[in-house]
């Protein structure tokens, strides 16, 4: 049956992602410094002897990886105290941690452990434009309405972003088109964008020569890194707990700015900068950051590359089975019931027009997790259109006298159907698969941004760092695999097609 093909996939799905439940689950954004506070915590727990731990790196936005911790998806993630007041709890100033802590209890999370340092949102213009428009405050914006802003898409949608900012400052700019914070010091140094939202702790910030804009009418909040994590963490894992916590004070600004641009400068993993500062912190030397990323090649043909590649398949295949199964009788349903054929036309079609990332952030709250059960859902979905459609035309233009002439020879309807309509629409029906195949390489590289892993992780993190050869290695296999898999549908279509239905060449 197709619904329990699917669920017989979700639930295995699931049981593959519960198995790993006794682990710490640590998250992060898709931001350089929270790669790196995430490979700290999941590397200090580690360190501890308590627990395995597990990092889902790069989860989106706040809303996000905000779903997976209410959600019981991961267990703890590097927060600021600004973006819990302002953006998840909506208030209009950054109140003391007790305070915070007795509003989130009824979400059943808690904050606490500050880091030590505070990265405020700020605005950045390049240095020459600063000297020649007299540019030194955010106030001095408001003259010089011709400059183009280059902002990310969570700032321009915070509450403590773009739209509170335009207002207190009454400046004079439309709400501009989103851009990556990974591309965005690219675009300013290019002429592209005048102005820029950075991190105070952005490495990029002197390199390329940008000015800081003061705050003169103190829009922003202060944004001590802290810990926002589930309330029974500390009963549940203490051991754990116990370690995370001597993080505290630990990580002052000079250091985060360091370890940024070791990440972002330098070329050195998440991973490596994170063990450089633990090793430094226990009192030992710094050698164990010292592992660069290397060229293209070494990129590309990587340690995960087998593994990232497993996962890719899993989740294009697995989704791709699932859309078949419930595609093929949807689109012969729509063909035989002319009545129905408007709704699952209709319905698979605006499935279809739904963002990805958009569908995948609803996913994360109805499923009650992040990783490769919404990724598969949200596949299965995207997947459902061609095959639907595909289905119902092949069916559709089939002669009506070829099935009355089987009618005449006493055939049943099943009968019909099973041994003369479906093997005529066999053709189009399998040009429909080869499409969902195709769209769903390239869909699936957005599941990254939930933790399900594949060829999308190397483009996530390549934005992240503006690594252009990372975000080829990404890019390029999944290219690959595509042109794989349509060279394997031609050949396969060669048994799957009766020999007379086969399109020539």
């Amino acid at each position: 049956m197709p619904i329990g093909f699917l669920s017989g996939a979700i639930a295995f799905a699931a049981c593959a992602t519960a198995a790993a439940d006794p682990a710490l689950h640590v998250g992060s954004k898709r931001f350089t410094e929270s790669y790196i506070l995430g490979e700290i915590l999941k590397q200090t727990a580690e360190g501890a002897g308590a627990t395995p731990a597990i990092h889902s790196q790069g989860l989106g936005n706040t809303a996000i990886v905000l779903n997976a911790l209410t959600t019981g998806s991961i267990d703890v993630y590097p927060e600021y105290t600004g973006t819990i007041a302002k953006e998840i709890l909506k208030l209009d100033s950054v109140p003391p941690l007790p305070e915070l802590n007795a509003r989130l209890a009824s979400m059943g999370l808690a904050v606490g452990v500050p880091l030590g340092f505070n990265d405020s949102y700020a605005l950045a213009v390049r240095g020459d434009d600063a000297r020649a428009k007299h540019l030194a405050a955010l106030s001095d914006l408001a003259a010089h309405p011709e400059m183009r802003l280059g902002l990310s898409q969570e700032f321009i949608g915070r509450a403590d972003g773009w739209p509170g900012l335009k207002q207190a400052y009454d400046l004079p700019f439309a709400t501009p088109r989103g851009l990556d914070h990974g591309l965005a010091y690219e675009a300013i140094a290019a002429h592209q964008v005048d102005a820029i939202d950075i991190y105070s702790t952005d490495a990029k910030v002197d390199r390329y020569g940008l000015k800081v804009l003061a705050d003169d009418r103190n829009f922003f909040p202060r944004y001590d890194a802290v810990l926002l994590y589930r309330a029974d963490l500390p009963r549940r894992l203490p051991k754990a707990w116990e370690a995370l916590a001597r993080l505290e004070g630990r990580i002052d600004g000079a250091t985060m700015r360091k370890m940024n641009a070791a990440a972002e400068l330098e070329g050195v993993t998440f991973a490596a900068v994170a063990a450089g500062f633990l090793a430094q912190r226990s009192g030992g030397a710094e050698t164990a950051r010292a592992t660069p990323t290397g060229d293209f090649w070494s990129k590309l043909f990587g340690p995960d590359f087998g593994q990232l590649t497993l996962t890719h398949l899993a989740l294009v295949f697995v989704s791709l089975a699932a859309s078949i199964t419930v595609g093929i009788p949807l689109g012969i349903l729509a063909a035989k019931r002319p009545a129905t054929e408007g709704i699952i036309l209709g319905i698979t079609g605006i499935v279809q027009t739904i963002p990805s990332l958009a569908l995948l952030a609803v996913l994360i709250p109805l499923t009650g997790r992040i990783g490769a059960v919404p990724a598969f859902i949200a596949l299965a979905l995207y997947a459902l259109l061609p095959i639907v459609r595909n289905t119902h035309t092949g069916l559709t233009q089939i002669a009506h006298g070829m099935t009355l002439a089987a009618q005449s020879l006493g055939m049943r309807s099943r009968t019909i159907l099973s041994k003369i309509e479906l093997p005529l629409a066999a053709p189009t029906i399998v040009a429909g698969i080869k499409t969902s195949a195709v769209i769903n390489v390239g869909t699936a590289t957005i599941a990254a941004f939930i933790g399900a892993g594949g060829y999308g992780e190397r483009i996530v993190t390549g934005l992240a760092l503006n690594d252009h050869a990372l975000l080829l290695a990404g890019a390029i296999p999944a290219a690959a695999l595509a042109l794989l898999i349509e060279g394997g549908f031609r050949v396969g279509e060669r048994w799957i097609i009766p020999a007379g239905l086969r399109r020539p060449g």
